[in-house]
């Protein structure tokens, strides 16, 4: 979790008991850097864990997952009301593996070795022929 500077809180509020009540959850759209600064009455049901977890899984996963702003904001919204108004932390998003790692290629019961082997001595046979053919052609004009 990033510091932010204490002017974000002097101008929201000029009272210092109402910002002790506030909390702010700032986003940067052009790095995706997440910082959470909490009042000093919010910090009571807030650890430092709590909003470090907010800000890096919650938050985050939906911005990785395509950019989804909205999704982001709503569920770190939901958690932060969930964990403020003292009920369970539901905890930070299951994130699902979703890489394919299976290859497109044949494996080695589906390869059909006596064709590959066929092609393999065809084209041999075809790169010895074809230039030795083309010589003595060569040599049968010349003479």
């Amino acid at each position: 979790m990033k510091p932010l500077p204490r002017s974000y809180f002097k101008n929201g509020s000029p009272h210092s008991e109402d910002q002790a009540h506030q909390l702010l959850l700032v986003l940067d759209n052009v790095t995706n850097s997440v910082a959470i600064k909490a009042g000093e009455a919010v910090q009571a049901n807030l650890s430092l864990e709590t909003a470090d977890s907010i800000a890096q899984e919650t938050l985050m996963v939906p911005l990785r997952d395509g950019n989804k702003y909205n999704q982001a904001f709503s569920d770190a919204s939901d958690r932060l009301v969930a964990v403020l108004t003292g009920e369970p932390d539901p905890g930070p998003p299951i994130v699902i593996d979703t890489t394919n790692t299976e290859g497109t290629f044949a494996t080695a019961e589906e390869t059909d070795d006596r064709s590959a082997t066929i092609l393999v001595v065809v084209l041999l046979a075809l790169a010895t022929i074809i230039p030795m053919a083309t010589y003595y052609i060569y040599q049968a004009i010349q003479s």
